[in-house]
């Protein structure tokens, strides 16, 4: 049992954005072993097709099982929506996702239960985080948008722009008007502007880290099943990219919070 425990978690995303459930999680698990893929070259999974994503993600579960993982946390939103199931079918081990784990907490934290979402065009398309609140809490009034601009001015570091605040204020002002106190940031870049948000929102609302809650279930999962690596030593932090590498660690830092070493560039 003890060399399954030190077996590393397995995370994987359509790209950098993961890298804030990794994050969240080794400030949660500090002593978890980490393998993490982003699939560089075919990034972004939003837009795409359900078939095609549902495609991509047998390579990416392939791959991380590839690694001898003994869970695997699905950091990407998009496949969290429209192919859970078939990470769990593929992988026989224990799988989270993102989507019911933030859904959770924006009804346990939500006083008037009038929540907002923002995602990707493809995570908000699927009503999935709407499903699993409404599910949790069938009186919830669930209000979304789709905030596609997000994720390019992430990338691009402006974070703190000025154009970062007029684009936040044009998605987020159908959304306020609804008087929601919650706001759930259904995609893994979002955390990265948290500071705009709460400006344009004027502190009005809770904001939901899908990332945060996510990997307060994989303890409780890990636990749970006997898995939690009760070592002391240090982490081994791996990461791996099918493409541009170079480009994922001058970016992945800022998302990260400290630096990445050695990123591996493989093909699936």
């Amino acid at each position: 049992m003890k060399a399954n425990t030190q077996k590393p978690i397995g995370v994987f995303d359509s790209g950098i954005g993961g890298l804030t459930v990794v994050r969240a999680l080794l400030e949660l698990l500090p002593h978890e072993n980490i393998v993490y893929f982003g699939d560089t070259a075919r990034v972004p999974y939003g837009p795409k097709s359900p078939q095609v994503v549902r495609e991509y993600t047998q390579d990416d579960v392939d791959f991380l099982l590839s690694k001898n993982v003994k869970m695997i946390v699905v950091a990407c939103n998009t496949v969290s929506a429209v192919a859970l199931d078939v990470v769990q079918k593929r992988a026989h081990l224990p799988v989270c996702g993102v989507i019911v784990p933030g859904a959770h907490d924006a009804v346990r934290r939500s006083v008037t239960h009038r929540i907002g979402v923002i995602g990707t065009v493809g995570t908000i398309a699927s009503n999935a985080y709407s499903h699993a609140i409404v599910q949790e809490y069938p009186k919830a009034l669930v209000y979304s948008a789709a905030c596609p601009l997000f994720v390019p001015l992430v990338e691009e570091g402006w974070t703190e722009h000025k154009v970062a605040e007029m684009i936040a204020l044009e998605y987020l002002f159908p959304l306020m008007t609804k008087k929601i106190d919650t706001l759930v940031l259904g995609c893994t870049h979002y955390p990265l502007l948290k500071p705009i948000i709460k400006k344009v929102t004027k502190g009005t609302v809770q904001l939901i880290d899908s990332g945060e809650a996510t990997a307060a279930v994989v303890k409780e999962m890990l636990i749970a099943q006997g898995l939690a690596n009760t070592s002391t030593e240090n982490p081994n932090v791996q990461f791996f990219v099918s493409d541009a590498p170079d480009k994922f660690t001058h970016i992945g830092e800022k998302f990260l919070g400290r630096t990445l070493g050695v990123v591996k560039k493989v093909s699936i």
